[in-house]
């Protein structure tokens, strides 16, 4: 889960990490309002969405006075900002911060991730701030600094020390860094994020440390732990299909294709996925029902995936180790009577009972079309839907 720029400087404020003065906004009004109160000469408009590259989209203002403050909020309440990582559709603005301008003498790149070949959260950093990790790779990949943190003893003072000397911080200016550092450590360990970052952490002309941009993900997983993180959601930002998912305990993952997928299991789900693309097709979703494929679960799975309007045809994958498989099937046969589905919807059972599993899909009078291997289904799921699209073709030609 992830959650905006002003919740994130929230939280790590909360573990020690100094940020700058900022209030949210609502309304171009409001936005004023927030700069009057936070006094001064030039003031940051941010719009408080959940992607990176805001600033290279038109998401970042600097404004000198309130009138400014006022235009530029009014440019962005109610658009779409469309970055490199929202991809063409974007996100909409609802809300913006606004935050006093500092005077910034240098910045530098901050991140906190999961680094799965060592097992252990990776510090990244690199002078050379202000930038997307990826461009800084590649154009001063010498400039980037990691450190893995020993989870039996935590972020040790003289490891951050070493990071803030590699980064050329001053002698003077070491113990604001460590404290920044052991700050989004204490937050990302505690509260079982997945990502911390600060771009960019800057210096500025008058020797403070302070994180001017802030980025948090957390795991979804691990939520029930912290109400107070699970209250920062915000499903405006949220890929709908992705969210009613959530809300109904599936584990649902959009696509750009245009088959649907029914799976229960996560690696099965991606080895559907992949048998679908050798097939010729394209997935439309991983979807997992988990191991409890009742009627009602199956039922909610297809609401979930005809939802999606590239949908063009259905592919159910069932093992049935600890459930059975003609349990599986009433569930199909209940759902498919109870959600209007008119796609092609293919169906393989395998495990436990699949011989009268099989038999309750056949004696339906339902229009499914039975595979018994995934290879088989996918190629008829990926044939159902081509056919089903010249039919449409021709359809619109006589019309």
């Amino acid at each position: 889960m992830d959650i905006h720029e002003y919740q994130a400087k929230e939280v790590l404020s909360n573990f020690g990490v100094t940020v700058p003065p900022g209030a949210l906004a609502y309304s171009p009004e409001q936005a004023a309002y927030r700069a009057r109160e936070l006094g001064g000469d030039k003031w940051i408009v941010k719009a408080q969405v959940h992607a990176g590259g805001r600033g290279k989209a038109g998401g970042v203002k600097l404004c000198n006075s309130e009138a400014e403050i006022y235009e530029a909020t009014e440019n962005l309440f109610g658009k779409k900002l469309v970055t490199h990582q929202t991809g063409p559709e974007g996100k909409g603005i609802y809300r913006v911060y606004v935050e006093g301008a500092v005077p910034i003498a240098r910045e530098i790149y901050l991140g906190f991730v999961l680094d799965r070949s060592s097992q252990r959260v990776m510090i990244v950093a690199s002078s050379e701030g202000g930038m997307e990790i990826e461009e800084i790779s590649a154009e001063r990949p010498e400039s980037i600094v990691r450190s893995t943190v020993e989870p039996a003893v935590g972020l040790q003072d003289f490891q951050a020390r070493e990071i803030a000397f590699k980064l050329g911080i001053e002698p003077a200016m070491t113990q604001q860094m460590v404290r920044t550092l052991k700050g989004c450590y204490q937050a990302f360990s505690e509260l079982d994020a997945t990502m911390v970052e600060i771009n960019p952490l800057v210096v500025t002309s008058d020797n403070r440390v302070i994180a001017l941009d802030a980025k948090m993900t957390f795991d979804d997983n691990a939520l029930f732990r912290h109400p107070q993180i699970a209250e920062l959601r915000d499903k405006s930002q949220e890929d709908p299909r992705e969210s009613r998912a959530a809300d109904r305990g599936l584990s649902y993952v959009g696509l750009e294709g245009n088959i649907g997928c029914i799976v229960n299991g996560a690696g099965l789900a991606m080895a559907t996925m992949d048998t679908i693309k050798l097939a010729g097709g394209e997935p439309a979703n991983f979807l997992d029902i988990g191991g409890g494929a009742t009627p009602e679960r199956v039922a909610k799975a297809f609401r979930l995936v005809m939802s999606d309007s590239n949908v063009q045809a259905v592919l159910v994958n069932i093992f049935a180790g600890i459930n059975r498989c003609d349990w599986v099937a009433e569930g199909v046969v209940q759902a498919l009577r109870e959600v209007e589905v008119d796609v092609p919807v293919v169906v393989r059972l395998a495990g436990t009972n699949v011989e009268e599993g099989q038999k309750i899909l056949a004696q339906s009078g339902l229009p499914l079309i039975r595979a018994t291997s995934l290879m088989e289904a996918a190629e008829r799921a990926v044939g159902a839907w081509k056919n089903d699209l010249d039919q449409n073709t021709r359809v619109r030609a006589v019309k």
